[in-house]
């Protein structure tokens, strides 16, 4: 009985079929032959919708005072990590690519969180609050160990003492949660203090503005005052000149006559009213008794 050949219909051979797989692996490239963006797109592809519409809902609801919660960073993050965090949270939120009605929102702040990590003035002044926040933070450990008896011998053991352990402490995932529960009430006090300091600053600002208003307003009336005295001089000059001529008459230029002046009777001791004003007081009752 012949053998029977590749023809027969039996299939093909296990050396033929381990050559097909080496043929393919051979024409697939390597990871570190593929364009790292092209792995990105690729893997974001392939999310769900409820992936993207819960990253989405996780941006909008962030901490809006501090960007390293926006891009979900950690607070030692650098300029480095900011920018690949920016642009793997980005491609995932795109408008063109989430359905979420927010999405074109939540891809405006990730924009703005990275625009404000890159600039050194901003994440300067915001890692200074951030230490400040991981000082209270290590005040408000210290109060809490300072009884435990756990850490009093851990620390007897490690080869660094307490700051070792503190040190290996601040490497968890705890103490990053507590840090940025931490920042986010120290970054809301400042904010008040800042908005506060904003108002008041407002209110003066307005305030002085009115006062100088006030003061323009007086010297236009000043001027105004001024000048309409200045337009008047000749009609005041002619009507003085009128006056003269008329001997003095105040009839004539129908200015009200004075009053009388009171004068001083040589022979009285009092002052001499005019007969129209005098006064007579009623004659005394008798303090007798009454007649009937």
């Amino acid at each position: 009985m012949a053998d029977a050949g590749p023809s027969d219909g039996a299939g093909p051979s296990p050396s033929s079929t381990a050559q097909t797989q080496s043929e393919k692996q051979a024409a697939r490239p390597t990871p570190e032959e593929l364009d790292p963006d092209d792995l990105l797109k690729s893997f974001f592809s392939d999310l769900k919708e409820v992936d993207r519409d819960n990253e989405v809902n996780r941006i909008l609801w962030a901490f809006k005072l501090n960007p390293f919660e926006k891009l979900n960073l950690r607070f030692d993050a650098t300029a480095e990590d900011v920018k690949r965090q920016y642009r793997k949270l980005s491609l995932m939120v795109h408008p063109d690519k989430c359905k979420h009605p927010q999405a074109a929102t939540a891809f405006d702040i990730l924009g703005e969180a990275q625009k404000e990590l890159l600039d050194d003035e901003k994440r300067e002044s915001l890692v200074k609050v951030l230490e400040f926040a991981k000082e209270e933070l290590r005040k408000d450990r210290r109060k809490e160990t300072k009884h435990d008896n756990l850490v009093r011998v851990a620390s007897l053991l490690h080869e660094d003492g307490r700051d070792g352990i503190e040190a290996e402490w601040e490497k968890t995932d705890e103490f990053h949660e507590r840090w940025k529960m931490k920042a986010r009430d120290v970054l809301a006090r400042s904010e008040w203090r800042k908005r506060k300091l904003g108002n008041r600053l407002k209110e003066e600002t307005l305030r002085l503005e009115e006062k100088e208003k006030e003061v323009k307003e007086r010297v236009k009336a000043k001027k105004e005052h001024e000048k309409q005295w200045e337009n008047t001089r000749d009609q005041r000059v002619s009507t003085w000149h009128d006056y003269l001529k008329g001997g003095g008459n105040k009839k004539s230029t129908g200015m009200v006559k004075p009053p009388k002046l009171k004068t001083n009777d040589e022979e009285k001791l009092y002052v001499q009213r005019p007969v129209g004003e005098q006064h007579r007081p009623p004659p005394p009752k008798s303090a007798g008794p009454k007649k009937d």
